[in-house]
């Protein structure tokens, strides 16, 4: 059975992009990639990374994440009022509460500092994601 893992990413999708892009070249169609963004232009730059599925906004995030066999994104995407008030309090409510498990990248501009992190480039954290964490994920789901 094909494991449904939700991309979520706000702003411009970077992120989101990003790991969708290494996602794609590692689990190739093993799994269905589905980007979540807080606004259609997150959206459409993931699904133009090579996302299968995508949908925009409050209600498509808190729909989707319910169904969701695990969930990628930065860590953000877990508090209320993040991205410059992109993600909802009922979006981080809906993706914390889901049962499925999150792998979050500790990447934020907000003024919050998670002590132990070490700072490194986007593509180091997202190769470690791939390479230990979503194997992880998709042997226990």
């Amino acid at each position: 059975m094909v494991k449904r893992i939700c991309v979520i990413d706000g702003q411009g999708g970077g992120i989101g992009a990003t790991l969708i892009k290494y996602l794609k070249a590692a689990c190739g169609e093993s799994i269905e990639l589905i980007a979540l963004g807080t606004n259609a232009i997150a959206t459409a730059n993931m699904l133009k990374a090579g996302a299968n599925k995508g949908a925009s906004g409050e209600n498509a995030i808190r729909h989707t994440v319910a169904r969701a066999d695990g969930i990628v994104g930065p860590i953000a995407i877990t508090w209320a009022n993040a991205m410059l008030g992109e993600v909802t309090p009922a979006m981080a409510a809906a993706i914390t509460s889901c049962p499925a498990p999150k792998i979050l990248l500790p990447l934020s501009q907000e003024q919050i500092r998670i002590v132990g992190i070490v700072n490194e480039p986007l593509p180091h954290f997202v190769q470690r994601l791939v390479e230990r964490e979503i194997k992880e994920v998709l042997n226990h789901v």
